[in-house]
């Protein structure tokens, strides 16, 4: 059975594409936000919405591995560029590409999860020392922290999210 799987994976999706009680989605967030506006930094040493975009997919695609038995480097040894890639070229054609990653690999994550079992939810993620249901929930908390970033980065950078 896979009754809290279901939840997971339905929770993971609101924050991403539904709707969410803590405010709007990602895809209401980054709807009309521009290549120029996402290479922005408006806030002095923070990261840009673009960075924090690739950031956020990256951590979807570490997951979906886990899921199928990848370990997930260990922080010590995981190179900065894998969990920050840098963006490499910062055109409306490269920004579309990197938003529609950051959706397509939060939908496979979701269809991941979903086809997990909830017996899984206690076993330990590859290359870390938590179980499944922590890494399930860390991402939706991870997708609902960075998304109150964007939102902030978009204000600073004179938008209304």
């Amino acid at each position: 059975m896979n009754k809290e799987c279901h939840r997971l994976a339905d929770a993971l999706a609101a924050a991403i594409g539904g709707e969410s009680w803590y405010g709007v989605s990602l895809v209401a967030t980054l709807g009309d936000v521009t290549a120029a506006e996402a290479y922005a930094h408006p806030i002095a040493d923070a990261h840009s919405i673009w960075e924090l975009v690739l950031h956020v997919t990256a951590w979807a695609q570490l997951s979906r591995g886990a899921v199928r038995g990848v370990p997930i480097p260990a922080w010590r040894t995981m190179p900065k560029e894998q969990d920050w890639p840098i963006v490499a070229k910062s055109g409306e054609g490269e920004w579309k590409e990197a938003v529609d990653a950051f959706f397509a690999a939060h939908s496979r994550l979701v269809e991941a999860i979903r086809a997990s079992s909830d017996d899984r939810l206690e076993e330990r993620v590859p290359g870390r020392a938590y179980n499944f249901y922590r890494l399930f929930q860390s991402m939706i908390q991870h997708a609902a922290y960075h998304g109150g970033q964007i939102v902030l980065l978009r204000k600073a950078g004179g938008k209304t999210a």
